[in-house]
């Protein structure tokens, strides 16, 4: 079952889920925090734009800072055409062991041509969301800063038998932009 705005709430207060929690959409720029059935998270300031200058292969066992340019501090950053970015959530999120999210893209960056592929947060699982803006495009788009990023969907089901942090997933407990791990 989907969760909506009364039920994330009360998970907010009992299980403190999202820290910082915004309980209303804020609509200056574009716009993030509770809606009916979801929640608007926003990226922090830095950003790590994906490269090919040094040559480096994108192998998701083996992956590096050599596939990015890494930018800190800055209000938006450009994402060149049919390159991505990756960012982390302003929120750290602390998923019960019975619900799990989904997030999708801002429907204002879809229709500019910036995706944001599906990611699970999964039950169990704590930690900032690391988030990949995917440019689509062969033009440039502007991505912002402490800003609406991306909306998650929470669902609640049955208690799992072993939830993320009882199998010690490898991203538990992240905070800022991990890079992709094999275990």
């Amino acid at each position: 079952m989907i969760l909506n705005d009364k039920q994330i709430k009360k998970l907010v207060e009992e299980e403190d889920m999202i820290n910082p929690f915004v309980d209303k959409s804020i609509s200056h720029g574009i716009s993030y925090g509770l809606n009916s059935f979801g929640f608007d998270l926003r990226c922090g300031e830095e950003f790590k734009i994906f490269t090919n200058i040094k040559g480096a292969t994108a192998d998701p066992k083996n992956f590096t800072e050599d596939n990015f340019v890494t930018i800190k501090g800055e209000a938006s950053i450009l994402i060149p055409p049919n390159s991505f970015a990756l960012a982390s959530s302003l929120e750290y999120f602390k998923m019960p062991r019975n619900v799990t999210g989904l997030v999708t893209a801002k429907s204002t960056y879809a229709r500019c041509g910036l995706g944001t592929p599906p990611t699970v947060l999964e039950a169990g699982w704590h930690g900032n969301l690391v988030l990949e803006f995917s440019n689509h495009t062969s033009n440039s788009i502007r991505l912002y800063a402490n800003s609406g990023a991306a909306q998650i969907l929470f669902f609640v089901g049955d208690q799992p038998e072993t939830s993320y942090a009882e199998r010690n997933g490898k991203y538990q407990g992240q905070t800022g932009i991990t890079l992709a791990k094999s275990k």
